[in-house]
């Protein structure tokens, strides 16, 4: 059964700068090369879903310019549905400014725009797609109130929510983690919310205990090319290890985890570790590619990637 994932969240166009590394202050460098594409957590997870084989829906807002054209043309072309996606006259479309250094690590700075203006009646203009969605999934690129909102309405419809807590807030409302089912934080983000430095299996079992005293029903800790742990609220817990791959750029690659986890994951979590594992795969093949969307793979593409694997 194909699931249903609807997203809510940001929608940035990205300017991506290459560099040999990040300057000093005062300091001018040159840059090797600049690029654009479709980008924002939000936009990333949508894709990530649609293209490994999830129906996919997408509420988020953009500023009546050519970069949200561009953002709503980039999700049509990857089979999202773009009926929730809604213009402002307020703000301008989001952008984010990537420094991209030559070991594919990057800085990010974003402009939130029309992204900052998404707001609870959105969520109530877009209550029916919530409400037949197998999963919902949303980040901290748009306002919290808006996001408790969208899962409060999920949790009306037996929905499962996803949380990813990025960028990174050392206080998230008690009453959105009530609501969530599943929190995927990296590890960093992770230490922000709990204060738990995460080195080892025993600080994200700490960690993942914290997040679920907090509310959360179930925590995928993301810690970048080592993997991925997971922690239930019955206890159940393990690592599923990353793929092996030379990085070129690591944009997108936690969004494209949250999104290809949530094509395959079966809402009671039964097959929690498989659907890491699948996510882990689609990850591994985003990093070796340049760019956010552009980088996501397609169901094809991992399927292809797991069978070469073998």
């Amino acid at each position: 059964m194909t699931n249903r994932v609807t997203v809510i969240g940001s929608l940035n166009v990205d300017t991506i700068l290459e560099i040999p590394r990040l300057p000093k202050p005062g300091e001018t460098l040159a840059m090797g090369d600049q690029s654009f594409a479709g980008g924002g957590k939000g936009s990333n997870q949508g894709i990530a879903a649609g293209r490994a084989g999830a129906d996919t829906y997408f509420i988020g807002k953009i500023g009546d310019d050519a970069n949200g054209k561009f953002m709503v043309k980039s999700m049509t072309d990857s089979g999202i549905n773009v009926d929730q996606i809604t213009i402002t006259k307020d703000a301008k479309t989001g952008q984010a400014f990537i420094l991209l250094d030559k070991n594919g690590q990057n800085s990010i700075l974003v402009y939130g725009g029309a992204n900052q203006v998404l707001s609870t009646q959105d969520v109530d203009n877009a209550k029916d797609t919530i409400a037949k969605s197998d999963f919902i999934i949303t980040q901290f690129e748009t306002p919290l109130e808006v996001a408790e909102a969208a899962f409060k309405v999920a949790k009306e419809n037996n929905v499962v929510t996803i949380l990813n807590p990025a960028p990174a807030q050392e206080t998230i409302p008690a009453s959105l983690l009530a609501v969530s089912d599943l929190v995927v934080p990296n590890e960093t983000e992770c230490q922000t919310l709990t204060g738990v430095e995460i080195t080892d299996e025993a600080s994200m079992i700490k960690g993942a205990e914290k997040l679920h005293a907090m509310g959360a029903k179930g925590v995928i800790i993301t810690v970048g090319s080592k993997g991925a742990f997971y922690h239930t609220a019955d206890g159940n817990y393990g690592f599923v290890d990353a793929f092996k791959v030379n990085a070129v750029d690591t944009t997108a690659a936690g969004d494209t985890f949250i999104g290809a986890l949530s094509s395959q994951l079966k809402p009671d979590f039964s097959n929690l570790a498989e659907a890491i594992r699948f996510a882990n795969r689609a990850s591994s093949i985003t990093v070796q590619r340049m760019g956010a969307h552009p980088s996501i793979p397609t169901l094809a593409e991992i399927e292809a990637a797991e069978k070469a694997a073998k």
